[in-house]
């Protein structure tokens, strides 16, 4: 007996992938459940079809899991033990969870086209409604909360839903539509992210469609390549930052934003190497002595921020050296996690490249994976839940999506 559609584990994952980009769009906080509630689901309808739980079978999940173990037992010596605990032991529950659902997803053959199509429509509707929504000064998203006018900072919620968009655009390369209609949506869909608010979701969306080109073309090296080179970044960047920092660039050039990011590289460097070896915790960066207070002046005149304006700024009164995390992947796993999280952390890359190199469609994974790297280095905090809950019901879809050959494959 055929087993009925919604009761196969690509099915949840699938819905998921339809509801995702709005849901996010509307509450970036919904994107947790969206994409961990499903990965759940595809794991319960695994074990009722086959009567066994599927336990994740790549080598990226169990690092995944050791990455979230190491965490949990840095509350030994964290600044905020129960929470580095609490913290360390659902990142290792949910990197479970999602490599279960990563292979139940992959053996389910039956909903590879229904996960790919929900994919495609999903993003559509997502950008769609992001569109809108910026074209109205926030319409849409001020009506859901009951606000007759959005006030100015309601712009800012785009900026989660545009990285969530970037990082699941290069699964249009599976789309079930022919050839230029998958061309046509990576670039209508990485045009409307260059129009959102968020630069860095803007560059993840260049990035990412880039990456899907370059995998199309060479569908085994690139993603190994990137793999490759994102591990050799986490581990080398901060002395490459300390390197660029005193190389005297025209900081004053930059808006004032990109000039507090070199600020806050600069204090999470210094206390990196207060702590090298073990880190100050998993979730340290929020408590890290002296990150709430305003920038030095020492500390400008050593970044060569002179103008009187800049220093206006920098004076403001929420301006922080530290502002809750570092606004880069890498400097975060070695402060809070150090050297042994900054190795977990390259091995995970390395093997997330060549699961990518691996995966039914090499190129929507290689993209994926380079426009997540993107928000990874840039932007938000790596451990917040709506994020990591979007990077793994990613994982999960990328294992499920159909069978697509690069360029250098033959057809």
């Amino acid at each position: 007996m055929t087993t009925p559609l919604w009761r196969a584990p690509g099915f949840p994952v699938g819905v998921a992938l339809l509801i995702a980009p709005v849901a996010c769009l509307l509450q970036s906080k919904a994107m947790a459940p969206v994409g961990l509630v499903p990965l759940a689901l595809a794991v319960i309808a695994h074990w009722r079809l086959h009567a066994r739980l599927p336990w994740p079978s790549a080598a990226s999940g169990w690092v995944a899991v050791m990455l979230g173990l190491w965490s949990a037992l840095s509350a030994a010596w964290a600044l905020e033990p129960l929470r580095a605990l609490e913290s360390g032991v659902a990142l290792a529950a949910m990197a479970l969870l999602a490599g279960g659902a990563a292979r139940a997803v992959a053996e389910d053959e039956r909903a590879r086209g229904w996960v790919a199509l929900c994919a495609a429509l999903g993003l559509g509707l997502g950008l769609v409604a992001s569109a809108a929504d910026a074209a109205t000064g926030n319409a849409l998203r001020a009506a859901v909360r009951g606000l007759r006018e959005a006030p100015p900072t309601l712009a800012f919620g785009l900026k989660p839903a545009a990285s969530v968009m970037a990082m699941l655009l290069p699964l249009a390369a599976a789309a079930p539509l022919g050839r230029w209609w998958r061309v046509a949506l990576l670039v209508l869909g990485a045009v409307v992210l260059a129009l959102l608010p968020g630069d860095s979701a803007k560059i993840a969306g260049f990035v990412g469609v880039a990456a899907v080109g370059l995998a199309l073309w060479m569908p085994r090296l690139t993603p190994r390549a990137l793999g490759a080179a994102l591990a050799a970044l986490v581990l080398a960047t901060p002395m490459l930052l300390g390197l660029v920092l005193q190389a005297g660039l025209p900081v004053e050039r930059l808006p004032p934003s990109a000039i507090h990011r070199l600020v806050i590289w600069e204090f999470a460097r210094e206390r990196i190497a207060e702590r090298p070896l073990l880190g100050w915790g998993m979730e340290a960066s929020r408590a890290v002595p002296g990150g709430t207070a305003p920038p030095a002046p020492a500390e400008l005149d050593r970044l060569g921020v002179t103008r009187p304006d800049l220093r206006a700024w920098f004076a403001l009164p929420h301006i922080q050296v530290l502002p809750l995390h570092p606004h880069n992947g890498a400097l975060q796993l070695w402060l809070e996690l150090g050297l042994a999280g900054a190795l977990l952390g390259a091995a995970l890359l390395v093997l997330l490249g060549r699961a990518a190199a691996g995966a039914p469609c090499p190129a929507a994974a290689t993209g994926a994976l380079a426009a997540a790297a993107v928000t990874f280095l840039l932007s938000f905090g790596i451990w917040q839940a709506w994020w990591v809950a979007a990077q793994l019901l990613a994982v999960a879809a990328l294992a499920g999506l159909p069978r697509v050959k690069g360029a250098g494959e033959g057809r």
